[in-house]
């Protein structure tokens, strides 16, 4: 029995304990929130503090999502001795049931399973891929690189105009053989496929891979096993606005969130590449500008005072330059320059010069 299995049938064990001693069944789940997180600046990770909450099921506030975290934790123990994988919307439509006797169902939104999965990932120290729950693939990659993903060989620079597909679950991919420099990632799948046509992998002997915004976890833990185990320097290319930063900030430190699972998701090696305000004045690109709103305003500034980023001189003023345009600019702006501006002339001249922002 692997470790996540054995904690799922602890945790039933002791509350089946609880009950014949006649006593309140809780389940200990510590905090996820901002106010329990942790910047560790020695690794440059955000770690989960000890916080811990207490759900009672005779507690009528705790009890639906006690209810909830059980009920995932049985689907996941079927689909693990099954061994069967199921996505995030399959658990939600498994667990979507009215409860005997009632007319409320034990979830209404996936929101709510899915954050019952990740309550799971907490309670039992495994991930959500060791729960055999896997998420949509949203992701592709190039470059000169060989796989082993569950007894198939897969070469990366010979998937067509889309690439590979990345899945939810990396960790048993097998690296064969590798010839690459750096990786470069982007948010954005229209740029990547610009590069991808350009064969900017192949000439730059690199890697290039993309999202479609946020960066789905799959992605992420790839990142980190190519940086980890292959010593390979990660770029990141994404627009000159709060949510591009953001997506850096979540690739390099971890996100608050999921602040437990910052050991196998975060880089600290990672560093941004562009767009930068200095892009923007050095390739005359303000007429491409899109006004900041006020919600834009307003992260800026709960970005600016993240502790990682509060006291980085050259973020801030990253920061103070996005205020005083008091607009943001996208990846796509550079196309004003050329179709192929991007990949010939701005990333090669970047990356030879090192301007990046740490």
């Amino acid at each position: 029995m692997n470790k996540t299995r054995k904690a799922i049938v602890d945790l039933g064990q002791d509350l089946v304990k609880k009950i014949e001693k006649k006593k309140q069944p809780q389940i200990i789940v510590p905090v996820r929130a901002l106010s329990n997180v942790i910047y560790n600046r020695k690794t440059k990770q955000l770690e989960l503090g000890n916080k811990k909450s207490e759900r009672q099921f005779f507690n009528v506030a705790h009890a639906k999502k006690f209810l909830q975290t059980l009920e995932i934790a049985a689907i996941s123990k079927e689909l693990m001795e099954e061994t069967k994988h199921a996505s995030l919307r399959d658990v939600f439509y498994m667990a979507k049931r009215t409860i005997p006797n009632t007319d409320t169902n034990i979830v209404d939104e996936q929101s709510e399973s899915d954050k019952a999965i990740e309550d799971l990932e907490l309670i039992t120290g495994g991930s959500r891929e060791q729960l055999h729950v896997n998420a949509n693939k949203n992701g592709s990659v190039a470059g000169k690189v060989t796989i082993v993903d569950k007894g198939d060989t897969i070469q990366w620079d010979k998937m067509g105009s889309g690439g590979w597909s990345i899945p939810s679950n990396v960790e048993e991919i097998k690296f064969k053989k590798m010839q690459a420099k750096y990786v470069l990632y982007m948010e954005k799948a229209a740029v990547w496929e610009r590069l991808h046509e350009d064969k900017f992998w192949e000439k730059h002997k690199c890697i290039i891979m993309s999202s479609q915004g946020q960066t789905t976890r799959g992605i992420r833990r790839l990142l980190q096993r190519l940086s980890s185990e292959h010593k390979l320097p990660i770029y990141v290319l994404a627009d000159f606005d709060p949510y591009g930063v953001y997506i850096y900030s979540v690739i390099k430190y971890g996100s608050i969130n999921l602040a437990h699972m910052s050991g196998k998701m975060s880089i600290p090696s990672v560093r941004f590449l562009g767009i930068t305000a200095d892009d923007i004045i050095k390739y005359d690109l303000k007429k491409h500008f899109i006004k900041l709103k006020d919600i834009d305003i307003a992260r800026l500034k709960q970005i600016g005072n993240y502790e990682w980023f509060k006291d980085n001189k050259p973020w801030q003023r990253q920061f103070k330059m996005m205020k005083d345009f008091g607009a943001k600019a996208e990846i796509q702006a550079l196309s004003s320059r050329g179709i192929s501006f991007i990949s010939e002339k701005y990333l090669p001249e970047k990356i030879k010069k090192n301007e990046v922002i740490d």
